[in-house]
């Protein structure tokens, strides 16, 4: 999976001495994993959490409150708890669990790429996008993926691990706090100032398959919705899969009617079969299917995702197969221009077939993301060699 916004070169600022440790596997965990992260609790749990300390439910209820609306990182600043509590929160429950490894910037800092270490010592990305009328960020559901597509370098990785509800909620909250970091940039001069003053949109679309992490993802999802929390709507919620069957029923059957992007790729079974293993397990025909019925369901139009590989998919005549095959159905194509992955047999499409590919698909919206420099800021291009690439 990965986010779709191309940046300019990104200006790293790095941290544990500016470099990433050499191997996951050597490194140690972060944190002792039995005791309570906020970010994996309901408030429900939380006011038993409290309970059980002999506090009333009002003080759950601060507690919440300051974690999602107040953006508090410490029970320091709860300053609207008493001391005694602020205290017993830092001593036996945690807030951040996620480790900011390196921190790159692009555009001005309207687009800051993270790359956290999670308990266990494995990494994942996330990326906060800034822009005139929104702001968005990519985050992961699991580390490294298990679904093998071929022009992916996260696939490469295989799957280390899911990420908890907390871990995924809390790349959110990192960059609901980032852009008031970029604010106080702002004022100092040091970087654009934000259009916006709030986080508007949460793409599932970093390191992992969202489906085959669903319970804990789900839970994810209804954390940031709680209109106690940070309050955010269906419409501002975007899951991407690979195409897994399963997970796109379920979520059809969901009562919060989120949207859904799907990759896509190929225009027919034998092409996608090669690119994407899934589609062995789950062809064409069944994918379409299952996206009719979450249409039907949720009355929302779905995007599917089209990478754009040189000699590969991006022929007119399968542009024309492309068009014919999604013709009728509510939906919308997004063309991406690849990012390079070292070692992939694979080429970014030249402009020239990529404006081509463009304007021969018919039957579909459509739209082409514009390149803004060399480097992609997407979500899910990690892939360590000996050490961390972001």
């Amino acid at each position: 999976m990965f986010c779709r916004r191309e940046a300019q070169a990104f200006s790293p600022v790095f941290f544990d001495g500016g470099l990433c440790k050499p191997a996951y596997g050597i490194i140690p965990p972060i944190m002792n994993t039995q005791i309570p992260h906020l970010y994996n609790l309901s408030l429900t749990e939380i006011e038993q959490l409290l309970a059980g300390w002999g506090q009333p439910a009002f003080r759950a209820r601060q507690v919440y409150r300051q974690v999602y609306t107040k953006l508090a990182s410490t029970p320091a600043t709860m300053t609207d708890l008493p001391l005694p509590l602020r205290e017993q929160l830092a001593a036996e429950t945690r807030i951040a669990t996620l480790e900011l490894v390196r921190l790159q910037t692009a555009d001005q800092g309207q687009t800051r790429k993270a790359l956290f270490r999670i308990p266990g010592g494995e990494v994942v990305e996330s990326v906060l996008m800034v822009y005139p009328d929104r702001a968005t960020v990519c985050v992961s559901t699991q580390a490294g993926c298990a679904m093998g597509c071929v022009f992916c370098a996260t696939g490469r990785l295989g799957l280390l691990r899911n990420l908890s509800a907390g871990e995924i909620v809390e790349q959110v909250m990192w960059a609901a706090r980032e852009l008031e970091t970029l604010r106080a940039e702002a004022e100092a001069g040091q970087s654009a100032a934000p259009a916006v003053q709030h986080l508007t949109n949460v793409v599932f679309m970093g390191m992992g398959e969202p489906f085959a992490n669903y319970d804990r993802w789900w839970q994810a999802v209804e954390r940031l919705h709680d209109p106690q929390g940070l309050n955010m709507g269906a419409r501002s919620l975007t899951v991407s899969t690979v195409g897994q069957v399963s997970g796109i029923r379920r979520l059809a059957r969901e009562a919060l009617p989120i949207n859904l992007a799907i990759s896509l790729h190929a225009p027919d079974d034998a092409l996608r079969s090669e690119m994407m293993p899934i589609n062995q397990r789950y062809p064409i025909a069944d994918l379409l299917a299952a996206t009719q019925d979450y249409i039907d369901a949720t009355h929302r139009r779905v995007s599917f995702e089209y990478v754009l590989l040189q000699g590969k998919n991006d022929s007119p005549e399968q542009a024309a197969a492309l068009g014919a095959l999604l013709k009728g159905m509510l939906c919308h194509v997004n063309l991406i221009p690849w990012n390079p992955v070292p070692g992939a047999p694979l080429g970014r499409s030249e402009r020239a077939r990529v404006l081509r590919f463009q304007q021969v698909l018919q039957g579909a919206r459509h739209c082409l993301h514009r390149a803004r420099g060399a480097r992609r800021g997407n979500c899910g291009s990690l892939r360590p060699a000996g050490g961390c690439a972001a």
